[in-house]
């Protein structure tokens, strides 16, 4: 034992004297070991073995040596002891410090655990018994992430994708959209192009029809024809893929729900004495989306008011 520590203290000696430039390197190599293996220890449940490898390299790299390793290391406990909150700010701290840390990967990838396990569900404690949703500090997490290694990475777009995601299942769509929208920005081809295309297509409709059903048509309906703009681009570029999804059937829908709300406004105009008003509505609908039921009670409004078509006809020139 105090072989170990004499051996330990002249080591220290030795690194005191190096350059910063050399001692990163000699103690990056040992550190980044350690971190590996503690970690995997920590994921197996294994926290004490964990905390005896960290207390060893602690005492060779002291904190006023390796600032970040100690930060980086209180995050782990933290972690490993289900103190997420905690972890989150001490792995955050850590690298808005010591940005070029060599712990830097280690960091990230411990906060994106953090975050996903907030989006998946985990609660946040606050004061130590109130337990609130997780949500809007995981979304927080990976934003952190998406700034910090930007939305081109592997973990950007991950961190992305998962934040969309949360928004969706919490039928945040608006939000949703938005996030879907950055995604395709960045990724607007492959896999994640064409998932994010769906997503803003997805979300715009179950924005709108989140209204109950006899009510939709007293809202803003320009969010169907942003849908419709997305799922049409997704029919153009993925053919067989829409086939499986059914994309025409959806087409159809939303023609059929931009019909009605046109139909709605003209029946309005009608039962408050505006023919004229009234007719133009009926018209748009018969000619912009004719195949629709809408434009069918709009051609058995106009046939049985005739007196909107002669109207229209003699109106004189503004």
């Amino acid at each position: 034992m105090i072989k170990n520590g004499i051996r330990r203290a002249a080591f220290v000696g030795v690194i005191l004297t190096l350059t910063p430039s050399v001692f990163s390197a000699v103690g990056d190599g040992r550190i980044l070991q350690v971190v590996v293996e503690t970690q995997k220890l920590i994921d197996n449940g294994e926290i004490h073995k964990a905390q005896d490898a960290f207390d060893e390299l602690q005492a060779d790299f002291p904190k006023d040596l390796r600032p970040d390793l100690d930060l980086y290391i209180k995050g782990e406990l933290y972690y490993a002891n289900g103190k997420y909150t905690k972890a989150a700010k001490s792995f955050e701290k850590m690298l808005t410090e010591h940005p070029r840390s060599s712990l830097k990967d280690a960091a990230l990838e411990r906060e994106f655990t953090i975050g996903k396990a907030y989006l998946d569900g985990r609660k946040k404690t606050v004061f130590g018994f109130i337990h609130l949703s997780g949500a809007p500090e995981g979304i927080r997490i990976m934003e952190k992430i998406t700034d910090r290694v930007g939305l081109d990475s592997t973990m950007g777009r991950d961190a992305s994708l998962a934040v969309a995601n949360n928004y969706e299942e919490r039928e945040l769509y608006e939000e949703a959209y938005l996030k879907w929208w950055e995604i395709s920005v960045h990724w607007n081809e492959g896999p994640v192009g064409k998932e994010a295309l769906l997503g803003m297509g997805r979300t715009k409709i179950a924005d709108y029809n989140k209204h109950p059903e006899q009510k939709r048509h007293l809202y803003d309906a320009s969010g169907l024809s942003t849908a419709k703009s997305c799922y049409s681009r997704f029919k153009l570029l993925y053919p067989v893929d829409a086939r499986q999804i059914n994309v025409d059937k959806i087409l159809e829908e939303i023609d059929e729900q931009l019909a009605y709300k046109q139909l709605s406004i003209g029946q309005y105009y009608q039962s408050t004495g505006h023919k004229k008003a009234a007719n133009l509505y009926y018209r748009m609908v018969v000619n912009d989306w004719p195949d629709t039921q809408a434009a069918k009670t709009a051609k058995d409004l106009l046939a049985d008011n005739p007196e909107l078509e002669s109207d229209l006809q003699t109106s004189p020139e503004k």
